[in-house]
């Protein structure tokens, strides 16, 4: 038994639905693992006495959950900040020709590796991940999630009408994938996503199966993109006349429903979202790729109306940082330009137990619940002149709104895993 005693702050429930009393913060706190699961977390003064025989360790700065990252491509971590074009001109451009070199497993590994470590550097402890179309980027992502204990979901991107070098077959993708839920289901915090790159670049064949190993694998989740860049619905529209909107493509599927995950969502309508809603799907925010690319800003505030869950993506490589600290300073001027509001508090749950939510993990991690793995981070707000000269004196609203908007890797002085620094 561990304890960790300094300032908690968790927001285990949405505080658009749930109003202050979803916010748990505890000024001296003290937080309790057991075999990696928390078992216990409230005020110092309520919980010593029972706890007085647990190893104590005292923490300087403010503890939350770990970061969940809803939506990131570990093979573009390379290709982050490359200049020119939207979506589907830069994928041209930069993303396919550097994800055709994941068919050399060294270099998947290489990579897998560093992605790895640079999101527990971001203070990301949990992510949903697109590999490559390659069975073995999905082997070295997983194998180096094991070794360092992450949770981590992810699975071969599937795409028989990609470029040449970069696609697979209807036959093809359907066995790897089949075998790859086989050798990774149940081990270690790994989960599996069926992996659609998105409508373009599958055939109507292969969609449909990719909706019949959903539906075969209830264990499983789908992790795709929707609505991100106006050529790109346009590009769908064409190729798929016979459905209502872009949704409808993937609903026609069999690929909507509870453990749906879709990227972006920029121009998805009243229509859309509701539909979402009602198949208890989920949204991956992603807000600097949408600007990165110029593809538009997310209506977070329409998502709320309609009842979408939504977690924060850093979409690494169009995103630009794998910091969901810096990620969530720009989710807030995404809801200021489109008119809305995002509060501190708020803007942490999505990042943490919304983002676990969204990605099938909510019942693992997030929230620092009794029963929850213990995975959490330790922000400073002293990180950086300029943060410390900001948050002195303020309150907490101001000081976790500062290091949302000024922090940055910088701001994570430490990272737990199942109670583990690392």
């Amino acid at each position: 038994m561990k304890a960790f005693r300094g300032e908690i702050l968790s927001v285990p429930a949405d505080p658009a639905s749930a109003g202050h009393e979803a916010i748990r913060h505890y000024p001296d706190g003290l937080l309790v693992v057991e075999d990696g699961l928390v078992i216990a977390c409230g005020a110092y003064a309520d919980l010593a006495d029972t706890y007085a025989e647990a190893d104590t360790e005292t923490l300087t700065g403010l503890i939350v959950p770990g970061f969940v990252d809803a939506h990131v491509h570990y093979p573009q971590i390379g290709s982050i900040a490359s200049h020119g074009e939207q979506l589907m001109q830069w994928l041209e451009r930069h993303i396919f020709p550097a994800e055709k070199a994941f068919a050399d497993r060294a270099h998947a590994d290489a990579t897998a590796a560093f992605f790895l470590d640079q999101l527990l550097r971001h203070g990301t402890t949990s992510a949903l991940v697109f590999a490559t179309v390659h069975p073995g980027s999905v082997d070295a992502l997983f194998e180096a999630a094991l070794q360092r204990d992450m949770r981590i979901v992810s699975g071969k991107v599937l795409m028989d009408l990609g470029p040449e070098d970069l696609r697979d077959t209807l036959v093809s993708g359907r066995a790897d994938t089949e075998a790859l839920i086989a050798r990774w289901r149940g081990r270690g915090r790994l989960g599996y996503a069926v992996t659609p790159r998105f409508a373009p670049t599958s055939s109507a064949e292969q969609l449909a199966s990719a909706g019949e190993m959903v539906a075969a694998h209830p264990d499983v989740m789908m992790h795709t993109h929707l609505s991100e860049n106006p050529g790109e619905i346009a590009y769908v529209a064409e190729r798929f006349p016979e459905a209502a909107d872009y949704l409808d493509v993937y609903a026609r599927f069999g690929l909507v429903g509870p453990r749906s995950v879709f990227a972006h969502c920029v121009h998805s309508d009243d229509g859309a979202l509701q539909r979402m809603a009602e198949a208890g799907a989920g949204i991956a925010f992603c807000p600097t790729s949408n600007m990165f690319l110029g593809s538009g800003l997310f209506d977070l505030a329409a998502a709320d109306r309609h009842g979408v869950n939504v977690g924060i993506g850093t979409d690494v490589g169009a995103g630009t940082t794998l910091s969901v600290l810096h990620t969530l300073g720009e989710a807030y001027r995404t809801c200021q330009l489109r008119g809305s509001n995002l509060d501190p508090f708020r803007a942490l749950h999505l990042a943490t137990a919304g983002g676990a939510r969204v990605i099938g993990i909510g019942d693992k991690v997030g929230g620092l619940l009794p029963g929850q793995e213990a995975d959490f981070i330790v922000l400073e707000d002293q990180a950086t002149p300029l943060l410390a000269r900001r948050c002195h004196g303020a309150s907490l609203h101001d000081r976790l709104f500062a290091l949302q908007v000024l922090g940055d890797d910088r701001a994570i002085s430490a990272t737990y895993l199942r109670g583990r620094k690392v």
